[in-house]
């Protein structure tokens, strides 16, 4: 692997300079219901014609990609973050994609076409240099942290541990990758530049509705912004606003990663690594996984627990002893990432949404007209945002989503099983 390009490895900042400086947001209390007379619809500044508008409430991946495709269709999109675009799981994730891992599942449409489109914005958006695209070859591997040796045959030459039975369970046909803050944000910064995306960062207070629509949604110090649609792309703090959490639940796993730099870049290969991971002290195998990337790091992941999320993204930490198993795993696999031969870039741990089927809640809210959800994807939020997004544009412009079809995940499946309207 030759060292990476320096625009790649500066482009999250390069980005970040792009968008609006950071301010804390909480999330909706609830829905107004407000009398008064609707706004016109927004003029389309490309053709003149009428079109639709669009707040979108979320800066991750999902939110991200949502407000890319409506763009693009000519919509006039506002996307409000309450923080900065990508601060929490969309851009403390692994960022690897698998076409049909998600096979057997009412998932599996949208995970292969999401698969493709990552491919399709990659050649739109020179991904392999603005995010780090890339195809990986993915290995299954059993380490035990208690033995001595080194790697063996079938194994890449920098996974030197003791790591043994290696099956590939991905190839570079089935199995890629993003670095995914610079996914997000390049995105973000493309919807922005050119489909006229406009980024507010603010406290969003309310969700207004009239006739069961919604009318428009209003910021912290009085900022209305009239829209026809209104699209909920919170993650797990979806769980925290009152609308959303009386239809159906959505609470968030707390991964744990780290971000390794090693001073021989060039000798990691684009091999993921999904472990079966044996502590010396015993007890159950963990599931960590390695992530190298084109940027030069190596991504850790693992050590995961259902917990409590915090109000605000800012305030999710890490909790010590997970973070020293990873180190600990790390080095275990590879020499190349031990304390002398790399340095710990970052610590860190996000939330997960997941729903209570395990199945991603995408689709207008029952019984009001243009509020729109999507969340839960889980793990698989990185790899299924694009179809999602672009699912989700054609349901809002078209009144039916072409690309994959959204009727398996709507949110009216909790109210049918609670024999509501």
């Amino acid at each position: 692997m030759t060292h990476p390009p320096p625009h790649l490895a500066n482009m999250a900042v390069v980005i970040s300079s792009l968008l609006f400086p950071p301010a804390r947001l909480s999330h909706p209390r609830a829905i107004t219901i407000c009398s008064k007379t609707p706004k016109p619809m927004a003029k389309n500044l490309i053709d003149g014609e009428t079109s639709k508008r669009v707040v979108v409430c979320g800066g991750g991946v999902i939110g991200v990609c949502t407000a890319y495709f409506l763009a693009k269709k000519g919509i006039a999109v506002t996307l409000v973050e309450k923080s900065s675009v990508a601060c929490a799981a969309s851009g403390k994730a692994g960022g690897f994609l698998a076409f049909d891992w998600c096979d057997g599942s009412p998932v599996a449409p949208l995970a292969r076409a999401s698969f493709n489109l990552h491919r399709s914005l990659a050649n739109e958006l020179n991904g392999i240099e603005s995010y780090g695209y890339r195809a990986l070859t993915t290995l299954s591997l059993k380490v035990t942290e208690s033995n001595s040796g080194s790697g063996g045959s079938g194994l890449p030459a920098w996974v030197d541990g003791p790591a043994k039975s290696p099956s590939t369970i991905g190839t570079t046909q089935t199995t890629a990758q993003v670095h995914p803050q610079l996914f997000t944000r390049t995105l973000l910064s493309t919807a922005t530049e050119k489909y006229g995306v406009e980024v507010v960062i603010g406290k969003l207070e309310e969700v207004r509705v009239e006739s069961e629509r919604v009318d428009s949604v209003v910021l912290e110090g009085g900022r209305v912004i009239d829209t026809d649609s209104v699209v909920l792309a919170m993650g797990p703090w979806s769980g925290k606003f009152e609308m959303l959490s009386s239809i159906f639940r959505v609470y968030g796993t707390k991964a744990h990663s780290i971000v390794l730099e090693p001073k021989e870049p060039n000798a990691i290969t684009p091999h993921a690594l999904f472990l079966t991971y044996h502590p010396s002290h015993g007890g159950e195998a963990l599931d960590p996984e390695v992530y190298p990337r084109p940027t030069g790091e190596v991504y850790v992941c693992g050590m995961s627990s259902q917990e409590e999320v915090p109000d605000d993204a800012d305030e999710v930490r890490c909790n010590p002893e997970s973070i020293e198993v990873l180190k600990r795993v790390a080095k275990t696999v590879s020499s190349y990432l031990n304390e002398g031969n790399a340095i710990v870039k970052a610590e860190q741990a996000c939330f997960l949404p997941s729903t209570e089927d395990g199945i991603p809640v995408i689709g207008e809210i029952p019984g009001v007209r243009g509020c729109y959800v999507a969340t839960g994807h889980s793990c698989w939020g990185i790899l299924n945002g694009p179809a999602t997004g672009a699912a989700l544009a054609e349901l809002i412009v078209d009144g039916v989503a072409t690309s994959v079809d959204l009727s398996r995940f709507s949110p009216s499946r909790f109210t049918k099983r609670r024999g509501k309207v």
